[in-house]
């Protein structure tokens, strides 16, 4: 396994934990890190966020990492040891409601 694939999947575990003690209504507990692909340089780290809900929810739950990013930034300072810490862009994932939405499908033909 590379390096960056190391970083990057660190990055994800902590990130989620620290995704799960944030204490903001428009972040629903179904909210999951799906991927995470930080730059060579460890400047930026684009976050793939899976958000199980209405589009609206999403969107809340999208506008309140974006508004947490500076906490979310400064906790993983602490938690992973790495020269910088990257600022994170949070974007929408949808392979796993796309997942439960086929996964539905199959289920209901094959009966």
């Amino acid at each position: 396994m590379a390096r960056i694939d190391k970083i990057n999947e660190e990055v994800r575990r902590e990130l989620a934990a620290v995704i799960r003690e944030l204490k903001d209504a428009r972040i629903p507990m179904m909210t999951s890190v799906v991927a995470v692909h930080v730059t060579n340089d460890l400047r930026y780290a684009k976050v793939y966020i899976s958000v199980m809900g209405t589009e609206e929810e999403q969107k809340k739950a999208i506008e309140g990492l974006k508004s947490a990013a500076g906490f979310v930034r400064r906790e993983m300072g602490r938690r992973v040891d790495l020269r910088y810490t990257p600022e994170f862009l949070f974007e929408l994932d949808h392979s796993i409601e796309h997942g439960a939405h086929i996964d539905a499908l199959l289920k209901r033909y094959s009966k």
